[in-house]
């Protein structure tokens, strides 16, 4: 029987960047694993703040030299969306790096303005709002505006300008999102978010070209998929790019696109994306557009989110007993929730890399995990490249640890965290590991786990 390691090795081009072995134990971006296990134990969720930094000077690099190879005019602009993590360490770690933020609620303005008494932005920092916006969102986009922040708040809906008509500014800057057709598999065909191409010219003409202090300076284009090299994606952005070239021709001020979802993360090992080809490609192809309308290239802003932030996570468990059920169906039991701390297993049957930390010299075998909560549905039993999942054989009495990686994005805000969650399983402690000058690794512990008391008073019993 082959070990855990040759498995790996003859499954997959590896060692990786991100992952390698030593001392039979799972190395994660340079980070020993085992030594923040011992410190911290398990579950456990980390975040390596680098890769977040790494993956904003990575995006910034291929659009600046696609924009120089095609002699592109205008610039490029990376945005982090911040509904894909809103901690202060990520947002702090991201603004390091020159970006801007897009903000997809009433709250997020809250989290602008810490940002900027902590002199983190300033007032140039670029604030694109999104979403469908209630009065209080509204609300906190003007005070922005009035303050002087470079703040686009960016349409969704017809009614929506009536909001900032009686703002004493002489001048806003003004966004529209046009509502993007969803892929065949969708339920249903266009996007709820948005506005309707029919409508964006109507919008235009009888709500921002008469009045003066409405300036109509970008178009945004989002489709769930993200960035892919697809016949969808390709479609969508034409007919954006289209319409951009459209409303420029009445419009000479609309100068910027934000073409917004993001790049892909890796999901497995055998993950295999071109980011430079796809930079290159959507420069080519925009450029290309606007020269067949004789109008000028738009400047480009991008709102990457789980792009910025997913690698940079991960989540671990030890596996605390082994059962074996109808004789066939061996049972790992890890000491955690998939529900509860990583929702978009159970909710999008999501697969991420899941490796062994330890053990990797042990023969392996088939196995389900099980999470501890009664649902039925608390499991994890395939991995995106194949349907089944192997782990080392555990020894009676020996320690396995597992992990699973590039868990950065959307789960702790999906899962509730600080909240009340299924069978009151605790938000596990939550590490953040960084590098000094010298680049030796440091860790911090940036929450500890749930309490009792802390859903005692949530449920009201204190």
């Amino acid at each position: 029987m082959k070990n855990y390691i040759e498995l790996i090795e003859q499954t997959f081009d590896f060692p990786t960047r991100d992952f390698k072995v030593e001392n039979n134990e799972l190395i994660f971006n340079g980070v020993k694993l085992t030594e923040i296990i011992k410190q911290y134990g398990t579950p456990l969720k980390i975040t390596y703040l680098p890769k977040i930094s790494e993956h904003i000077q990575f995006s910034k690099k291929l659009f600046n030299q696609a924009i120089e190879k095609n002699n592109y005019k205008g610039s490029y602009t990376y945005c982090y969306c911040t509904k894909s993590s809103h901690f202060r360490f990520v947002l702090e770690e991201a603004l390091k790096n020159d970006v801007h933020i897009e903000t997809s609620s009433a709250f997020d303005i809250a989290i602008v303005k810490s940002l900027y008494q902590n002199k983190k932005i300033d007032k140039k920092t670029f604030i694109i709002s999104n979403g469908f916006k209630r009065p209080a969102y509204t609300d906190g986009l003007c005070e922005l505006i009035t303050e002087g922040f470079n703040s686009i708040p960016i349409l969704d809906n017809l009614d929506e300008i009536k909001a900032y008509q009686d703002l004493p500014v002489e001048n806003i800057n003004i966004g529209i999102r046009v509502a993007s057709d969803e892929e065949p598999n969708f339920e249903f065909y266009t996007s709820r978010l948005g506005i309707r191409y029919s409508d964006v010219d109507k919008l235009y003409q009888e709500a921002i070209a008469p009045n003066p202090k409405f300036t109509l300076k970008m178009l945004h284009f989002f489709i769930n998929t993200g960035v892919k090299d697809s016949a969808y994606y390709w479609s969508e952005l034409s007919r954006f790019m289209y319409k951009y070239c459209e409303l420029k021709k009445v419009c000479p001020e609309l100068d910027s696109i934000d073409i917004g979802g993001g790049f892909p993360i890796r999901t497995s090992l055998q993950f295999d994306f071109d980011y430079e080809y796809m930079a290159n490609q959507i420069i080519e192809y925009i450029l290309w557009i606007c020269k067949k309308n004789h109008v000028e290239e738009p400047n480009i802003y991008t709102e990457f989110g789980s792009y910025t932030v997913g690698e940079s996570g991960a989540t671990i468990y030890s596996v605390i007993d082994q059962k074996l059920q109808n004789d066939k169906e061996l049972w790992y039991m890890i000491d955690g929730s998939f529900i509860t701390h990583l929702p978009d297993v159970w909710g999008m049957n999501q697969k991420y890399i899941m490796l062994a930390i330890n053990n990797w010299d042990s023969p392996h075998h088939k196995v389900n995990l099980g999470g501890l909560t009664c649902d039925s549905m608390d499991y994890y039993n395939s991995e995106m490249h194949s349907s089944e999942v192997f782990l080392p054989i555990i020894e009676k009495g020996e320690k396995q640890y597992i992990g699973f990686f590039h868990t950065g994005a959307y789960q702790e805000s999906l899962g509730g965290y600080g909240g009340i969650q299924h069978c009151l399983i605790p938000a596990p402690p939550h590490v953040i590991i960084d590098r000094d000058e010298k680049g030796n690794i440091k860790s911090k512990l940036f929450s500890e786990a749930q309490s009792s008391d802390s859903m005692l008073k949530i449920l009201g019993y204190m």
